[in-house]
Protein backbone atom coordinates (compact mmCIF):
# COMPACT_ATOMS: atom_id res chain seq x y z
CA UNK A 1 0.00 0.00 0.00
CA UNK A 2 1.60 3.53 -0.67
CA UNK A 3 1.65 5.95 1.92
CA UNK A 4 -0.64 8.53 -0.24
CA UNK A 5 -3.49 5.98 -0.03
CA UNK A 6 -4.02 6.59 3.27
CA UNK A 7 -5.39 10.00 2.60
CA UNK A 8 -8.00 8.29 0.74
CA UNK A 9 -9.26 6.28 3.35
CA UNK A 10 -11.85 5.94 6.34
CA UNK A 11 -13.54 3.88 8.72
CA UNK A 12 -16.30 2.31 6.89
CA UNK A 13 -18.43 2.09 10.00
CA UNK A 14 -18.76 5.75 10.92
CA UNK A 15 -16.50 7.22 8.01
CA UNK A 16 -13.68 8.67 10.32
CA UNK A 17 -10.25 9.28 9.89
CA UNK A 18 -7.68 6.21 10.12
CA UNK A 19 -4.24 6.18 12.27
CA UNK A 20 -1.56 4.77 10.60
CA UNK A 21 0.85 2.23 12.24
CA UNK A 22 3.58 0.91 10.00
CA UNK A 23 5.32 -2.60 10.71
CA UNK A 24 7.23 -3.24 7.52
CA UNK A 25 8.17 -1.32 4.72
CA UNK A 26 9.63 -2.31 1.21
CA UNK A 27 12.56 -0.57 -0.59
CA UNK A 28 10.26 1.99 -2.11
CA UNK A 29 8.71 2.91 1.46
CA UNK A 30 4.86 0.80 0.02
CA UNK A 31 4.10 -0.51 3.35
CA UNK A 32 4.04 -4.35 3.39
CA UNK A 33 3.01 -4.35 7.04
CA UNK A 34 0.99 -2.98 9.55
CA UNK A 35 -2.74 -1.16 10.50
CA UNK A 36 -5.37 0.82 10.37
CA UNK A 37 -7.15 2.37 13.73
CA UNK A 38 -10.36 4.36 13.91
CA UNK A 39 -10.14 6.51 16.88
CA UNK A 40 -13.88 6.29 17.16
CA UNK A 41 -14.91 3.12 17.04
CA UNK A 42 -11.11 1.65 17.83
CA UNK A 43 -11.69 -0.88 15.26
CA UNK A 44 -8.35 -2.22 13.93
CA UNK A 45 -7.84 -2.65 10.18
CA UNK A 46 -4.23 -5.26 9.33
CA UNK A 47 -2.23 -4.54 6.68
CA UNK A 48 -1.23 -7.78 5.18
CA UNK A 49 0.80 -7.66 2.11
CA UNK A 50 0.41 -4.03 1.34
CA UNK A 51 -3.33 -4.76 1.31
CA UNK A 52 -5.46 -3.31 3.97
CA UNK A 53 -8.19 -5.80 5.34
CA UNK A 54 -11.38 -3.36 5.64
CA UNK A 55 -14.38 -5.64 5.33
CA UNK A 56 -17.15 -5.50 7.84
CA UNK A 57 -17.06 -7.32 10.94
CA UNK A 58 -19.22 -10.01 9.67
CA UNK A 59 -17.53 -10.79 6.69
CA UNK A 60 -13.46 -10.98 8.17
CA UNK A 61 -12.46 -13.83 9.84
CA UNK A 62 -10.78 -13.37 12.83
CA UNK A 63 -9.00 -17.11 12.71
CA UNK A 64 -7.23 -15.77 9.23
CA UNK A 65 -6.17 -12.53 11.13
CA UNK A 66 -5.30 -13.91 14.07
CA UNK A 67 -1.76 -15.07 13.22
CA UNK A 68 -0.33 -11.59 12.04
CA UNK A 69 -2.14 -10.13 14.85
CA UNK A 70 0.18 -12.54 17.55
CA UNK A 71 3.25 -11.64 15.81
CA UNK A 72 2.52 -8.32 16.33
CA UNK A 73 1.46 -8.39 20.24
CA UNK A 74 4.73 -6.43 20.96
CA UNK A 75 3.98 -3.23 18.48
CA UNK A 76 0.30 -3.23 20.51
CA UNK A 77 1.84 -1.00 23.25
CA UNK A 78 0.42 -2.61 26.22
CA UNK A 79 -3.20 -3.15 24.49
CA UNK A 80 -5.46 -6.11 22.80
CA UNK A 81 -7.42 -6.95 19.94
CA UNK A 82 -10.72 -7.85 20.29
CA UNK A 83 -14.09 -8.19 18.48
CA UNK A 84 -11.71 -6.34 16.02
CA UNK A 85 -10.91 -3.98 18.11
CA UNK A 86 -7.89 -2.52 19.51
CA UNK A 87 -8.95 -2.02 23.26
CA UNK A 88 -6.44 -0.99 26.71
CA UNK A 89 -5.35 -3.99 28.70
Amino acid sequence: MKLDTIEKLCCPFDKQDLELKIILKDEKENIIEGWLTCATCTRLYPIIKGIPIMNPDEYREAHLEQPVLDRWQNQLEGKKIENFRLIEK
